[in-house]
Parts: C-alpha cells; sequence; structure tokens
C-alpha cells in the first residue's frame, strides 16, 4: 500500500461501519453520563476489522500514529494502539522505534482512555520495553489519580511474568490492593492469577496477608485457578 496515515485509516474504519454493530457496542463499553466511558464516540466497526486494518498499516510512522490517537472516534484510536503493539513485536522494527512507540504511549495516555485501549498496548509495548529498563515509571502510574494510568501499570506487568520477573507484578499489586474502582480489582486479580500458574507459594503470601479485605472480585479473579475446596475456603474468609 501507499504510505499508511491516519486519514486513510479512519476512511477505512468509516468503509466498515455497520449500524448493527454500533448496537452491539453499547453492551460492553459504558458510555452514559457519569460512567468511565462517557462521551467516548463508537462508529459501530468490528473490533476484529479494526486489528486487520492495524495489520495492514502496520508500517505507520510515529506522528501519523499519534494523529489516530487525536481522533474522537473510539475504533481509531483502538487501531492506533493496535498498530503500536503490532509494530514494537516486528523483527524488524528497531531498537530506536520501540522506544519511539513506548514513549508515543506514555506522552499520549490522555488518548489511551479505556480499559481495552489500555490492555491493547500496556504489556505489548509499555511492558516490553520496560523488560530490560528501570521499571519506577509503572509506580507512578500506580500512583495516579487516572484510572487508566493505573490500569496500565498493573497490565504492563503481563509482560514480566513469561520471563519469571515477579517482583513488580507483586509489588505495583500491592500498592492498587484496595483501590476503589472494579476494572482495577479485576486487572490485579487477573495478574495474580497468572502469578500463581507459575509461583503459587508467592500469591497465596499475597492472599493471608489480603483476602480478608481485597474486593471480593480481585480475590475471585486471583483463586480462579485453584480447587473448588480451596475456593470455598479463601473466600469463607472473606465472608
Amino acid at each position: 500500500m501507499t504510505t499508511p496515515t491516519a486519514v486513510a485509516f479512519i476512511a477505512a474504519l468509516w468503509a466498515n461501519q455497520s449500524d448493527a454493530e454500533l448496537a452491539k457496542i453499547g453492551r460492553y463499553f459504558k458510555t452514559g453520563a457519569g460512567d468511565y466511558g462517557a462521551g467516548d464516540r463508537f462508529i459501530g466497526v468490528r473490533m476484529g476489522t479494526v486489528f486487520a486494518l492495524a495489520k495492514d498499516f502496520v508500517g505507520m510512522e510515529p506522528d501519523e500514529i499519534e494523529a489516530l490517537l487525536e481522533s474522537d472516534i473510539h475504533e481509531a484510536r483502538a487501531g492506533a494502539v493496535s498498530i503500536m503493539a503490532k509494530q514494537f513485536a516486528l523483527k524488524k522494527t528497531t531498537a530506536e522505534r520501540r522506544e519511539a512507540l513506548a514513549q508515543l504511549y506514555l506522552r499520549r495516555h490522555d488518548r489511551i482512555n479505556n480499559w481495552d485501549l489500555v490492555d491493547l498496548g500496556a504489556h505489548q509495548v509499555l511492558g516490553a520495553w520496560l523488560r530490560d529498563r528501570d521499571r519506577s515509571v509503572l509506580y507512578d502510574l500506580a500512583r495516579s489519580d487516572n484510572l487508566w494510568e493505573r490500569r496500565t501499570a498493573m497490565f504492563a506487568t503481563m509482560a514480566f511474568i513469561k520471563p519469571r520477573q515477579f517482583d513488580d507484578v507483586m509489588a505495583i499489586a500491592e500498592m492498587l490492593v484496595s483501590d476503589a474502582h472494579d476494572l482495577i480489582h479485576k486487572v490485579v486479580g487477573g495478574m495474580l492469577r497468572t502469578v500463581a500458574m507459575h509461583d503459587r507459594p508467592r500469591v497465596e503470601a499475597f492472599l493471608e496477608r489480603h483476602a480478608t479485605s481485597m474486593p471480593r472480585v480481585m480475590l475471585r479473579y486471583a483463586i480462579e485457578h485453584f480447587s473448588p475446596e480451596e475456593r470455598a475456603d479463601w473466600l469463607g474468609r472473606k465472608a
């Protein structure tokens, strides 16, 4: 294709717009007044289509990706983060470009403003970039007043689990264990569940400290792969 641009990507989105898909989207994203996604604009494009377009536009330059992030169309911003993740993962992507993508993710986090956008790039871009670098930025994000930055802090640590680097996963879970938002409860519980598949005693030690006070959904996520008897025991402590 010719040089991939934000304008061309948005035109491709409109070419795939569906009113039927738009009606479905309302079931998954809370965009009403007072909800976490209030004011977010969807046009009705299947996420599978968005990801396929991101693959087609994977060579997009960072300035065009940023222009795509500027769009008020949710699917455009999802496409931007998906392009970042796919481009970061390419073997031919240079270290300089990977750093540029990670810095773009951080610098324009104001446009990564819903749970799916965070989940598309937090570990595949930011977390992957931090595997062999100082990770203090994640602790700054975990202390943020911004819900999406806190979710990024936790979800980015997914990149550290495969190489069995659990220290930051558990430390950030400790910081967020009493968070007020259910979207943080779910991601913390999910990370604990994943760590437990590799180092269960470490997660059980965490649960010994927090099971009686941590949010119930966080606890349920964390113990999802435990036996029925073990789940009943941990939930009984919460009760």
